[in-house]
Order: structure tokens, then C-alpha cells, then sequence
């Protein structure tokens, strides 16, 4: 099953790839620094060219990413796991989505779980709809959905499934470049698969950026709604130095400690909040609104995905679109490394389901209950929320807190979450950096961890400086761009290492499934299954695999 090649003496010393991606990022953060104007200019530039020349390469890639899964699912391989046939979760269900929603995105929860929909309100995307009308809600909400639901999620789980692939079942190291052997072989192992790990290490490094100067703007914006402090350079950057601090501590205690305590609380916390908006706001509106955007959202799927600039409007595409589809891919090492480390012992159907549809419907929901908060206070005409997200984007959650009731609590409450959301984000991000500058060790050496956080929030203050959340955006775009063929890549490469399994792999004997039971106490998937198709039955045959197996193995 394996066909790692032989592995150095000792796994978690660094190598070259992590010299030259801190050369790389220090760089790009001393510009940012010493000639703020000049990094964003250049980033300026690079974003037009790249959006006005290939956006739409964005959009085929994580449609096609769609289809692709859909198709894995109901395949035979959706049987296989993620391990050895007989191995099960190391994580519970409800820790394992915890920790899908908590680490990958959180974040977005906050930073646009009103920004966008109420944005999207007062400027309907594309002229579809009269601005501030109950059609501009619906429209508000389909395009948020489709900026965080199932293109995002897809893009996660094709490199996720790929790397747990490639680790779990191949038994290669935990690097992006190990996931391109049945492309390339043994050059995976030389300078070429080097570049594909520094492309991802950069990639990933400033989408998280983008991230952390989220964060730290919304924090900015909830210390301002409560106790009138003004937004300022100096206090995102205290901001940034403490969060730092606390998510580098957090990724030395490891993923089993740290990311899963933080995961299951900001959770539970997000929940109570949800709970609280659903029940003090308008609920009947929320409910008729999130049925008809749902509707919206899922008829209207693949003519949305295929909107171009030549149809719509490049301001919007830059601005939303394409920025959102460019962060999920400069994320996709990141949330991929991450997802299969936590994803261990699940099956490729039940890894597809999880990462694709769960988190999608979470998003969808949350969006609904304080976006469509928002949507219906400023459409019965008692509330601003639309001005005051134009002015600035981070007061615009805050200021829906403040038309319901207990403002002051919920405000206190949105602030802890934010910080916890931001530390687990950026402590699976650490982490991953530190796998991927490690030579793929899933137990990254204290100091190449310690070494990855000082050097993103160093990257995050440089961007800040250098003009704020518009370079953030930029930079977003610009370095996923030629990482957008490395997404690909993987993508050409799990098919490929999937039709080269070993049909017994899929149909494991019935001895193997008593013993996987007397184990676990529950049974395997495939023992569920009582008769094999006709295709099945013709493969037994020849695997010599029965062609049937009973419900419920004997002890």
C-alpha cells in the first residue's frame, strides 16, 4: 500500500523549502513595510491583469471540483477509508465537524456573516434586483450562500481527501508536493516538487494572513461599538501581537489538545449566539427568507458559477467572486493538510458529506439569522446597517447586536468568539506550516512552530500597513493564481492514485469485517451491504471476494 521512498534519518529536521519560503515571505514583508504604496500598487496591477484574464478559470476549477466529488461519492472507492480497511475515527462526529467549522472558516462567520448579505442588499450583485427591496434580500442572500457554501467546501475536500489519501493509505509524508507521485514520480522527491511546496507554504501563509487581519479589524470594530475607542493602526496591530501569542501556545500543546478545546468552545458559544438571534429577531422572516434563497441558490447553482466579467460587472467579480474562490484556493493546503489529519479512519463518502454539505449548511444558516437580521431591521426602515457596513465593514455585526436586545452581553460574547475563532484558525495554520516545512512530520518541531507564527503575524502587520484590507484582498488573489494549477494538479493526482487501488481494498472479506466488529463494536460500512451489484458480483469473482455478505457478522 505504501509507496513512500525511504525517509531521512531524521523526518523533522527542515529543509530547503522552509529557508526559502521565509526568504520569500520576508521579503514581501520588509516591502510592505519600508514602501507600503509600491507593494500595493504592484498588487493592484497584478490583480486586474489576473482577474481580467483569468477569472474564469477560477470558476471552472471549483465547479469542476464539484462534479468530481459528487462522482467519487457514489463510486465504489466511497467504500474505502481513509487508514487501513479495519481502522475507525480517532475524533467523534460532533468534535470532527467542530473542528471543520471552528478551524478551516470561522472567522467568516463574524467578519461577513452581515457584511456581505446587507453589502449585497444595498448593491444587488450584477444589477439583479432594485437595491433595498425584499428581491434584493433573496438575491443577498444566494450570492453569500454561493460565496460560502459548496464551491468553497469543495475545493477543502478534493486536496483534504487527497492528502488523507496520500498519507492514510499510500503512507507518504504529509507534503503537497508527496500528493503529485503518480504524476511525476520520484521528481515529486527533487526541485521541482520543492516549488510546488513553497508555492503552497506561501499560499497558504497569506491566505491566512488575510485572515488574521480580518480578525483583528473586526476586534478593532467591536472594542469601538462598546466602548468608543476608534479604529487605528496601533490597536490592530497590539491586536495582532496578542493573538499571536496566544494561537502559537496553543499549536505547541498539538491538534488532540489545543485545536479540538478550542474548536468544541467557540462552537458551543457560536451556537448559544445563533440561538439567542433566532429567537429575539424575526424568526418567521428568517425562515420564509432562508427557504426561498436555499431555492434560489440551488436552481440558479451553475448558471451563478459560470457569471464572467463579459456578462457581469469586474468590480463585483474582484471584490467578492473572485476574491472569495482565490482565498478558498490560496487556503486549500492549509484546510486540506488539516482536514486530513483530523479525517483519519472515515470512509471517502462520509469524508465528502462531512466537508462538503455540513459546513454549507451551518453557513447558510448563520448567514440567514444575522444577515437576514440585518436585511429585515433596515428594510422596515429602523435601522442603518447597510450605511454603516459601507463606512466600515467590521461595525457592520456589531450594529445588528445593537437593534436587539442585551447589546452589551452579545457584543462581549461576539468579541470572545472572534478571538477564539481567530486562535484556532490560526493555530491549525501554524501547524500545517509547520508539516509542511518539516518534511511532512505530523509532529512539527516547538521551534519551526513558534518560528511560523511570529512570521504570520509579521506578514499580517505589513500587509495592514500597507493598505489595509484592500491589500489583504490583493494579496489573497495574487499569490493563489499559480497555485490554481497545483489545485488541479492534486486533483489529476487522486483519481489517478484511486483507479490504481486495489479492488480488494474496496470489498474486505468477511473475516476482516468480525474482526473490525470485534474490535469496535460496530460494523463496517461494507458489511451493511447485503448483495453486490451485478459489476460487483462479476469482481468478486475474480478477487475472489464472496458475493454477498451477511447483515450482521457473527462473533
Amino acid at each position: 500500500m505504501s509507496d513512500s521512498p525511504t525517509a531521512p534519518p531524521d523526518r523533522r529536521r527542515p529543509g530547503p523549502v522552509l529557508y526559502i519560503s521565509l526568504a520569500l515571505t520576508l521579503a514581501i514583508v520588509v516591502w510592505g513595510a519600508a514602501a507600503g504604496d509600491s507593494l500595493s500598487r504592484v498588487g493592484s496591477a497584478a490583480l486586474d491583469g489576473i482577474t481580467r484574464g483569468f477569472g474564469w478559470a477560477y470558476l471552472l476549477v471549483s465547479l469542476g471540483f464539484l462534479v468530481f466529488l459528487v462522482v467519487l461519492a457514489c463510486s465504489r472507492y466511497g467504500r474505502v477509508r481513509l487508514g487501513r480497511d479495519d481502522e475507525r475515527p480517532a475524533f467523534r462526529r460532533s468534535t470532527w465537524y467542530a473542528m471543520i467549522l471552528s478551524a478551516v472558516m470561522g472567522i467568516g462567520l463574524i467578519s461577513y456573516g452581515v457584511a456581505e448579505p446587507i453589502s449585497h442588499l444595498a448593491e444587488p450583485p450584477h444589477d439583479l434586483a432594485a437595491p433595498m427591496t425584499p428581491g434584493a434580500a433573496v438575491t443577498a442572500m444566494q450570492f453569500s450562500f454561493f460565496d460560502w457554501g459548496l464551491h468553497a467546501w469543495g475545493i477543502f475536500a478534493v486536496f483534504g481527501l487527497a492528502m488523507a489519501w496520500s498519507m492514510f493509505r499510500r503512507d507518504r509524508r504529509g507534503l503537497v508536493s508527496a500528493l503529485f507521485r503518480p504524476l511525476l514520480g520520484r521528481r515529486a522527491d527533487g526541485p521541482l516538487g520543492g516549488a510546488i511546496d513553497v508555492f503552497a507554504i506561501l499560499a497558504t501563509l497569506f491566505g491566512t494572513t488575510t485572515s488574521l487581519g480580518l480578525g483583528a479589524l473586526q476586534i478593532n470594530g467591536g472594542i469601538t461599538a462598546l466602548f468608543g475607542i476608534p479604529n487605528s493602526r496601533s490597536l490592530q496591530f497590539a491586536i495582532i501581537g496578542v493573538i499571536t501569542l496566544l494561537f502559537t501556545a496553543s499549536a505547541l500543546t498539538g491538534v488532540a489538545r489545543g485545536i479540538r478545546f478550542l474548536s468544541e468552545t467557540s462552537m458551543g458559544l457560536g451556537g448559544l449566539l445563533f440561538l439567542f438571534v433566532l429567537v429575539v429577531g424575526p424568526t418567521i422572516y428568517l425562515a420564509d427568507l432562508y427557504v426561498q434563497s436555499v431555492g434560489r441558490y440551488l436552481s440558479e447553482l451553475i448558471s451563478t458559477s459560470l457569471i464572467t466579467p463579459a456578462s457581469g460587472d469586474l468590480g463585483f467579480m474582484q471584490s467578492w467572486t473572485y476574491f472569495m474562490l482565490a482565498w478558498w484556493l490560496s487556503w486549500a493546503a492549509f484546510v486540506g493538510v488539516f482536514l486530513a489529519r483530523i479525517s483519519r479512519g472515515r470512509t471517502v463518502r462520509e469524508f465528502i458529506v462531512g466537508v462538503l454539505l455540513v459546513p454549507s449548511v451551518v453557513f447558510s444558516v448563520w448567514f440567514t439569522a444575522f444577515g437576514g437580521t440585518a436585511i429585515h431591521s433596515d428594510l422596515a426602515g429602523t435601522t442603518r446597517i447597510a450605511a454603516a457596513a459601507a463606512d466600515d465593514a467590521n461595525s457592520a455585526f456589531f450594529a445588528t447586536l445593537q437593534s436587539l436586545p442585551l447589546p452589551a452581553i452579545t457584543s462581549v460574547v461576539t468579541i470572545v468568539l472572534v478571538v477564539l475563532f481567530f486562535v484556532s484558525g490560526a493555530d491549525a495554520n501554524t501547524f500545517v506550516l509547520g508539516m509542511l516545512t518539516s518534511r511532512g512530520t505530523e509532529h512539527p518541531p516547538g521551534w519551526i512552530l513558534a518560528l511560523w507564527g511570529a512570521v504570520t503575524g509579521a506578514a499580517a502587520m505589513a500587509l495592514l500597513a500597507a493598505g489595509g484590507l484592500e491589500s489583504l484582498q490583493q494579496m489573497v488573489i495574487v499569490s493563489s493564481a499559480p497555485f490554481l494549477l497545483v489545485v488541479v494538479g492534486v486533483a489529476v493526482s487522486l483519481w489517478k492514485d484511486l483507479t490504481a487501488e486495489p479492488l480488494q481494498h474496496t470489498m474486505p472479506t468477511a473475516s476482516a469485517m468480525r474482526g473490525a466488529a470485534d474490535r469496535t463494536g460496530e460494523i463496517p460500512e461494507p458489511a451493511r451491504t447485503k448483495t453486490l451489484s451485478d459489476d460487483a458480483t462479476e469482481e468478486a469473482a475474480i478477487y475472489g471476494v464472496p458475493a454477498s455478505v451477511p447483515a450482521e457478522p457473527k462473533p
